[in-house]
Parts: structure tokens; sequence; C-alpha cells
């Protein structure tokens, strides 16, 4: 078991996908700064301070509550990349590969709680 959550898979991932959400916001037009750019660092970033929080919790309703949230939070990460993409504030490839990475983040939110039952 990781002793600090910043040595999870799962935030570890996480964290590398939020990296490159600020990459790709911080080209953003301005008058999306406050709006879409603002919602799409937030959900990434709840992301990771969910599995951070989870980590905390001591009993397991506690962690799997805050994990499924995070979870969530990436597929609301996901609906604005797909927003992101059609109004073609990034390319298609860009737009593959994160939407790719954050549902494989998911799944593995899953199995993390999946491990966490049988714990």
């Amino acid at each position: 078991m990781a002793k600090g959550f910043y040595e999870l898979n799962i935030w570890k991932k996480g964290y590398e996908l939020l990296m490159e959400i600020y990459k790709i916001t911080a080209a953003f037009p301005k008058e999306v700064k406050y709006g879409l750019s603002r919602q799409m660092r937030d959900s990434a970033n709840s992301v990771i301070a969910n599995i951070a929080e989870a980590h905390g919790r001591y009993y397991f309703a506690d962690k799997t509550r805050v994990l499924y949230t995070s979870r969530g939070e990436c597929e609301e990460t996901r609906s604005h990349l797909r927003v992101t993409s059609g109004l073609k504030y990034i390319d298609k490839k860009v737009f593959i590969y994160l939407d790719e990475e954050y549902e494989g983040l998911s799944k593995g939110i899953s199995s993390y709680i999946r491990f966490l039952k049988k714990d």
C-alpha cells in the first residue's frame, strides 16, 4: 500500500494529465479563460485532489465515495475535452490522446476501488 497519495499510480497519471491540461488551456482564446479553460483545469485538478483525499480517509465507505467523485471528474474532463475539440482549440490527435488517457485513468480508479474492497 502506498504511504503517500503521491505514490499511487492513479495519482501520478492524473497529475501528468493535469499538467497537459494546463499546457493546452494556456493557449486557449482569452474569451474562454474564465469559462471553459477554468472548468477544464478545475475538473482535472479535482481528479487528483479527490484521489489524495480518499487516501487520507480511514473507512472504506469514505474512501470509495471520494474515489467515485474522482472518477466522475474524469468524465467531466472528458466532456470538456470534447467541447474543446469541437471548437477546434485542440487538434484531433491531442483530443484522442487525452480522451483515451482519461478513460484509462477512470478505469484505473475503478480498479483501485475493487482492490480496496478486497483489502
